[in-house]
């Protein structure tokens, strides 16, 4: 398709939601931002925050006193305060509609959170040099998110000026890195009349020139928070008296990693952060354990909490401690539909900037979008999960990861392209 997308409007924009990083549910400037641009390119139709989500089925919602301090930061820029305002609470997001009659209802996904990791400062970092590192000192785009948003404003920008029959919807969803914002879409039922969805993903290792049709491998994931509740006692003068707390932590962690793995499948578990106890002199009384299992399938998932659950609740036994194990967000797997990886194929090889299309890849982590692929597949409609090749110096969620800004307009050009042979080809209403 025609390109009508200016390069360095999307490098602008990327590098300041680059510089402007903030952790899922507390997108107040990154959703800002996002509208001041809709309301540019005069897209009037979009839902925002309350209005695009089943609120009551958001998780992992930062505390009162962490989304306030955000909120503050926020109103500390040039972002618009009654935009702002609309967004208190933690109710982020957008999504934009561009209605053009009957025919199909095409759907395009881009996640806008950041990372709680403080950003490289060395010279030879792209950012620092060129002077849009994070601001938001201990926290980074570390996984291209800055990225997707910049790309899903340039598809709307691209298909604005476009003829086609049917419906565009660009979601920008928050909170994918907490796992808690696709589910609260996929609920709210903004996309039950998606015929076919497409989610995007810069980077994933695959080099700046390369698309991936379709990416499978999603491990369904989910987290849970384990406390083990002793009885403190002095250790040198009455150890007899304790119930350590810590030593029943340290026998779960020891176990959980000694669960079975599943013959129908890969199967993970990771015990990522432990605490416990208050002094060497102390029989600890209070000690946690958060963590993670991850299944192939759902039912492979579900396998790993269930003996996770059994293992933590057995340390707690042996040692004469209580245990509470709060479940947190979990996500399920999914798979490209052949339909979709035909038609983002097609639009890679059409493309000169594109230099090798790859049909398919694993993707070997979790993803939060699979709630929505699922949902759409569910109604009728077919979705996948497309890969933006970039050059990334260094990897995924790392203090120097950068993208190579080239990628940007391949992704629009490929995105939009896909997304019009969806639109000519796919059955309305099939949902």
């Amino acid at each position: 398709m025609e390109q009508t997308v200016d390069h360095d409007w999307l490098v602008s924009i990327r590098r300041d939601l680059h510089r402007r990083p903030e952790p899922g549910w507390c997108e107040f400037y990154t959703t800002a931002r996002i509208l001041e641009e809709l309301e540019t390119m005069g897209v009037d139709d979009v839902l925002v925050g309350r209005e695009m989500l089943a609120t009551d089925t958001r998780e992992a919602v930062p505390d009162d006193e962490t989304l306030t301090r955000w909120l503050d930061r926020a109103r500390g820029t040039d972002a618009d305060r009654a935009v702002l305002d609309r967004l208190a609470g933690g109710y982020t997001g957008a999504m934009a509609t561009i209605d053009r009659g009957p025919g199909p209802t095409v759907a395009l996904r881009v996640d806008i959170d950041g990372l709680p990791r403080r950003e490289s400062d060395e010279p030879d970092h792209v950012p620092t040099a060129e002077g849009f590192r994070s601001v938001n000192e201990g926290h980074m785009h570390a996984c291209g998110h800055d990225a997707h948003a910049s790309i899903g404003l340039g598809v709307l920008q691209a298909l604005g000026n476009t003829e086609f029959d049917g419906t565009l919807k660009v979601l920008f969803q928050p909170a994918e890195e907490r796992i808690g914002g696709a589910k609260p879409v996929a609920q709210s039922g903004h996309l039950d009349d998606v015929d076919a969805l497409i989610a995007v993903h810069v980077g994933l290792d695959h080099p700046t020139g390369e698309i991936v049709a379709g990416i499978d491998g999603f491990l369904a994931i989910t987290s849970f928070e384990a406390t083990f509740e002793g009885e403190g006692a002095h250790a040198g003068g009455h150890p007899n008296r304790g119930h350590n707390a810590v030593q029943a932590m340290a026998t779960a962690v020891q176990n959980l990693y000694g669960i079975p793995r599943h013959e129908d499948g890969t199967t993970r578990i990771n015990a990522g952060k432990v605490a416990g106890g208050t002094a060497s002199n102390i029989v600890p009384e209070d000690a946690l354990i958060e963590g993670e299992v991850r299944g192939e399938t759902t039912g492979l998932m579900e396998y790993m909490r269930e003996e996770a659950y059994r293992v933590i609740e057995g340390a707690g036994e042996v040692h004469n401690c209580r245990v509470t194990i709060d479940q947190g967000p979990d996500a399920p797997s999914a798979r490209s539909d052949q339909q979709v990886v035909r038609r983002v194929a097609s639009a890679g090889e059409a493309n000169d900037r594109v230099e090798n299309v790859r049909r398919r890849d694993e993707l070997g982590g979790s993803e939060d979008a699979t709630y929505l692929l699922n949902r759409v597949q569910k109604q009728g409609g077919i979705a996948g999960y497309v890969g933006i090749g970039t050059d990334h110096p260094g990897g995924h969620h790392t203090a120097t990861f950068d993208i190579d800004e080239d990628s940007l307009l391949i992704g629009v050009e490929v995105l939009s392209d896909s997304l019009i042979r969806l639109l000519e080809t796919v059955e309305p209403g099939a949902t």
